[in-house]
């Protein structure tokens, strides 16, 4: 089977999205699909007329497209234009978008089939837009070495520093903890929001934590593995997300997880004890249950199970290639 891969262009810092298109790509491959990745460079989620043109040119040929969603959710007379000519054209949506509704829900109507990386992303795609032909297909693990630990005990939160994953929140809280014992890492990019970046890194300079707080910038390969190696807590604020990948992605470390309640990293942490779901909203401190983590030697022992637990029995990227293969082959509904 041909499988043209739209990405987008404008999306260049290491964020979810990304890596789930990448390793979807990898793993289709692996099942026998010919798959041709294609950057779509624009402003996206619209686009200017010229970048839609480009998008429509992509989705020509009568072909079966994935268009990931932040590209074609923006781009409901090209994605109409296309399967009127025969092209199957399955829209990736790894979240709603914030704004320009209307021109999602044309989208979505138009498309051949929808792709939603978790049952939260799902969700919140028809509770905007009402039902919809909807397969989930949700994100693999690669397989990893358990995590040692460090001591003092080493607290990450890996993900871009963007306003939306709240690493100045994360800062507060430890701000609070400056009578315990703990060292923290915030890895992710600095140059996804610039200005947020430079908040996050003024906060840890206020507090005066600049040898307790590392900000790393964007990691990947044995640098992150070293980063997973020293971890005993991973934490992730963010105040929406579709599924959370870094989550399973600690896990398969062997590493428990501290999460927002309402977001789909609680999806992704699933009922394995290996965290805690902070309802912030309602004044759910993240301070409490660092403190609370940090000085019960038998709760970090139980979360530290749970996640080597769940670390054995994690899915694969080839079930999630699996999936996606299994609707795009089946005849339209």
């Amino acid at each position: 089977m041909r499988i043209r891969f739209l990405v987008p262009g404008n999306v260049r810092h290491g964020s979810g999205g990304n890596k789930y298109n990448a390793k979807l790509a990898e793993h289709l491959t692996v099942l026998g699909a010919e798959i041709e990745t294609v950057r779509v460079d624009g402003d996206w989620p619209v686009g200017g007329p010229a970048d839609r043109q480009r998008l429509a040119g992509m989705l020509d040929g009568g072909t079966t497209v994935i268009a990931d969603g932040l590209v074609a959710s923006g781009a409901p007379e090209e994605i109409a234009g296309a399967v009127g000519k025969g092209t199957k054209v399955w829209i990736l949506s790894h979240m709603a978008l914030a704004e320009h509704g209307d021109l999602e829900a044309k989208s979505l109507a138009a498309a051949t089939g929808i792709i939603c990386p978790s049952s939260h992303s799902a969700a919140e795609l028809e509770t905007r837009h009402g039902p919809q032909n909807i397969i989930i297909a949700l994100p693999g693990a690669d397989k990893a070495n358990p995590a040692q630990g460090s001591q003092p005990p080493r607290i990450v939160a890996v993900a871009a520093l963007l306003p939306n994953k709240s690493q100045t929140l994360l800062v507060e809280a430890l701000a609070n903890l400056q009578d315990l014992e703990w060292e923290a890492a915030l890895i992710g990019s600095e140059h996804a929001d610039p200005a947020y970046a430079a908040e996050v890194r003024a906060a840890v300079e206020h507090y005066r934590l600049e040898d307790r707080i590392s900000i790393t910038g964007e990691l990947s390969g044995n640098a992150l593995e070293d980063q997973w190696h020293q971890a005993d807590l991973s934490v992730l604020l963010s105040r929406s997300e579709s599924f959370g990948m870094v989550v399973t992605e600690s896990l398969a470390h062997g590493v428990p997880v501290i999460v927002r309640q309402g977001t789909g990293a609680v999806e992704a942490m699933g009922d394995t004890g290996a965290g805690a779901a902070l309802d912030v909203a309602t004044g759910d401190e993240p301070a409490k249950t660092l403190r609370h983590w940090l000085t019960d030697p038998g709760l970090q022992e139980r979360w530290r199970s749970n996640a080597l637990h769940t670390r054995e029995h994690l899915p694969g990227w080839d079930t999630t290639a699996v999936t996606v293969l299994r609707a795009l082959q089946s005849p339209p509904n």
